[in-house]
């Protein structure tokens, strides 16, 4: 595997089931996809130049996807259903079994544990970001991760330091919506739109979430 892979690629070779069935080929097609995908879009990548790039004949693709979409799939798919549910949450797990005492320290946290997932994942979280509202396979993997698993796992969090008084009295849903709407929206702005622009991150995710909690904390402590 070249040394320039990202950690992604590393954790989808390593976690998808049939790991152990890829070849050397299968390996630069993949690599090659999500490197045209995530620089053009889907639609505007031929499956000719992922082959050109990958350095094997176009046949060598249809022989281990039967269509560009497959591949595609291939690719997103193994991130959410593996990466993003039993890997990343197996850390998102650990990480909220911490026993903060404060509301913001816990959303710091996160804030910096997804800032840091994002980063390392660049080019995949691309391709979703491009793909995800026209693939309906997609879409439905990442509801059912956002309402099954992460919601009700944040939801007892918010309510847990909203009966410590810490947190308004509001619907959880709420609370998380405007959260993840501030961090996302940080990290989308930082990686994506204007990646150039020099920031500190520490101070940038400080000030994020105290914007967060001065608009969800409770002024009556």
């Amino acid at each position: 595997m070249s040394n320039y892979q990202e950690k992604w690629l590393e954790d989808l070779l390593q976690l998808t089931e049939d790991t152990g069935k890829k070849t050397e080929k299968q390996i630069r097609i993949l690599e090659a996809a999500t490197e045209i995908f995530s620089q053009k879009g889907y639609e505007a990548t031929s499956t000719s130049e992922i082959a050109q790039k990958a350095g094997v004949a176009e046949g060598t693709i249809f022989r281990h996807y039967k269509t560009k979409r497959d591949l595609l799939l291939s690719i997103a798919g193994p991130i959410l259903v593996k990466l993003a549910a039993p890997f990343l949450l197996r850390d998102f797990v650990k990480l909220m079994e911490l026993p903060y005492e404060k509301a913001d320290d816990f959303f710091r946290a996160l804030a910096k544990d997804r800032f840091k997932f994002a980063r390392e994942n660049t080019k995949i979280i691309k391709i979703l970001i491009h793909e995800v509202p026209f693939q309906p396979e997609l879409m439905g993997q990442i509801k059912r991760l956002s309402s099954d698993i992460v919601f009700n796992r944040i939801e007892k969090v918010v309510e847990h330091f909203q009966e410590a008084g810490q947190l308004v009295s509001a619907p959880p849903w709420r609370i998380m919506r405007t959260g993840a709407s501030l961090v996302i929206g940080m990290i989308l702005t930082h990686l994506f739109i204007a990646p150039d622009f020099p920031i500190d991150e520490d101070e940038e995710i400080d000030l994020a979430i105290d914007l967060l909690m001065n608009g969800i904390g409770n002024r009556s402590m």
